[in-house]
């Protein structure tokens, strides 16, 4: 999915959401404009972060891989071994 040329819908990204548990797990404070906005300043509550993700791509955190149940958000080592686990499993 091309996130740039149409953002997530509400109804994907609520289903990503169910399988992580929150919303602030989806949410890239490593974004340029979450401290040119001011977000690092405010407190954000589960609602904002699934509103400013909804609103603008840059906020979700990247890439999502979905396979079947099994969600993994993010690039950082500890998700990318998890995946690599995973797909050694499951193929």
């Amino acid at each position: 999915m091309d996130i740039k040329r149409t953002n997530i819908d509400a109804d994907t990204l609520d289903i990503i959401a169910s399988k992580t548990g929150l919303y602030e797990s989806l949410f890239s404070r490593k974004a340029m404009k979450y401290k040119a906005l001011g977000l690092n300043k405010q407190n954000l509550s589960e609602q904002d972060f699934r509103q400013l993700i909804l609103e603008e791509y840059t906020f979700l955190k990247r890439p999502v891989l979905i396979d079947g149940n099994h969600v993994f958000v993010g690039n950082s080592k500890d998700t990318v071994n998890q995946i690599i686990k995973h797909l050694n499993v499951v193929y």
